[in-house]
């Protein structure tokens, strides 16, 4: 309740007309970065970070990743349009990409629908559902804009709140490092941790749904989360995670399993 109000107060004090509501949680976020730049910007991010790396065309996982994909990319368009933002679908091109590199148990979500899946997480995901889980929690991410209120957060921080068409013309590098780590790629111990662990929190939540409305049942995602925290073995405090603690993640996915749930019964009917 208190970050929720430091947060509404946040809004009101900065800039009044730039806030938004997080769907489901109600909760008020900063949101000064138009999302026609957003995406943009994160666009071209994938583009460059795409370039970078090398791309797995595994025979078996590269198409079950693009179906999972596309499933949870109508369930999230679904999810827009029932929460009244069905103007921020134009927004979403939908990108899917499987990196090769099994020491990173590791995803991301950009805005405007730019997904990678590291190899490293799939002997954790296990089968599509497991996967589900990883690419719901992540689109979760996107669709809550999390992305969009990081990167309004780290240009009142870091940049003075200089606007974003203006950081990329003078500061492109700056604003580069600041969109990967809006994004999720990379983190770090800062003034932000809370935000960060209150939009894990969310993504979770959110994600449980994606993957139930996309025909995936959610209560595999208690199972994911158990082979993740068994992977991580000894993690440190929750206070110096940008992560909820793993039984505090566990139990809070239980403890949304049964609205996911009743999503889930109604998509196989």
């Amino acid at each position: 309740m208190l970050r929720r109000a430091i947060a509404a107060l946040l809004c009101l004090t900065v800039l009044a007309s730039g806030c938004a509501t997080v769907p489901i949680t109600g909760r008020s976020q900063l949101d000064l970065v138009p999302t026609q730049q957003l995406v943009a910007l994160a666009a071209d991010s994938y583009a460059e970070l795409l370039g970078e790396v090398e791309l797995s065309r595994d025979p078996t996982w590269s198409p079950v990743l693009n179906g999972v994909g596309a499933r949870i990319a109508s369930s999230a368009e679904a999810f827009l349009t029932e929460h009244g933002l069905q103007s921020q679908i134009q927004h979403y091109d939908w990108q899917f990409a499987l990196i090769e590199d099994d020491a990173q148990a590791n995803a991301f979500c950009m805005p405007g629908g730019k997904v990678a899946v590291y190899t490293g997480i799939l002997p954790l995901a296990q089968d599509e559902a497991g996967l589900a889980v990883v690419i719901g929690h992540e689109v979760a991410h996107a669709i809550a804009n999390h992305g969009g209120e990081r990167m309004s957060q780290l240009l009142l921080a870091e940049l003075g709140g200089m606007a974003l068409s203006k950081a990329v013309e003078e500061k492109p590098e700056e604003t580069r490092q600041l969109a990967f780590l809006a994004y999720g790629i990379g983190a770090q111990v800062g003034v932000l941790l809370p935000y960060s662990r209150t939009h894990e929190s969310e993504a979770d939540r959110i994600g449980l749904i994606l993957m139930a409305r996309a025909g995936y049942d959610p209560r595999s995602a208690v199972g994911f989360w158990q082979r993740m925290a068994a992977e991580k073995g000894g993690e440190p405090p929750e206070f110096l995670s940008t992560h909820p603690s793993s039984d505090r993640r566990i139990e809070g996915i239980r403890e949304h399993l049964p609205e996911a749930i009743g999503y889930f019964e109604g998509s196989r009917n």
